[in-house]
């Protein structure tokens, strides 16, 4: 598998239309999940607003925490294959349920072992910005994120509800 986590270029225009459109069909077919939720926070079909908007830089909404969003490339295929938000800390929201990393791979290149890897790039991202220890949060009922978390060395703290549902909270010490 060669991967790499990459920042949103007019480069990958392209690839980002032929992923986000395939997954939210999937989406709107299936009723997945849309995580990381923020890459659907804006219209894709605005890419310079949509690159523009990617990343929050300071605390701009109550909830809202810096952030850097990165895309994960399949380089052999010149395919965006999935990506990453990453919260560079933590406030209380995220802290109970939210973590400093939502991601998601795209619906047809599940169940590959990218979001393992994918993973594995972002912690290395997260130790770069100084965070020595990393929360990551899933739906109790999600096998697989669970899996690739705890493939990355996650240790299971504890569960927590939310909105009816349970979480569970994960966290990777370096």
């Amino acid at each position: 598998m060669n991967i790499e986590l990459v920042r949103l270029t007019s480069a990958y225009r392209e690839q980002l239309f032929d992923m986000l459109t395939e997954w939210k069909n999937d989406i709107l077919v299936n009723h997945t999940d849309m995580s990381p939720w923020k890459i659907w926070a804006h219209d894709f079909h605005d890419f310079d607003a949509y690159m523009k908007n990617l990343d929050t830089t300071e605390e701009t909404k109550k909830d809202w925490v810096p952030d850097t969003t990165l895309f994960c490339l399949d380089k052999d295929r010149d395919i965006l294959v999935g990506a990453v938000n990453i919260r560079h800390y933590l406030n209380e929201k995220l802290l109970k349920t939210g973590g400093h990393i939502g991601d998601g791979i795209r619906p047809s290149e599940r169940r590959k072992g990218y979001a393992t890897a994918m993973l594995a790039l972002a912690l290395d991202e997260c130790k770069k910005l100084g965070i020595q220890k990393v929360l990551i949060c899933c739906d109790k009922d999600n096998i697989g994120s669970a899996k690739f978390i705890i493939n990355n060395d996650g240790i299971l703290e504890n569960e927590v509800e939310e909105d009816g549902q349970m979480k569970q909270r994960y966290w990777i010490q370096f």
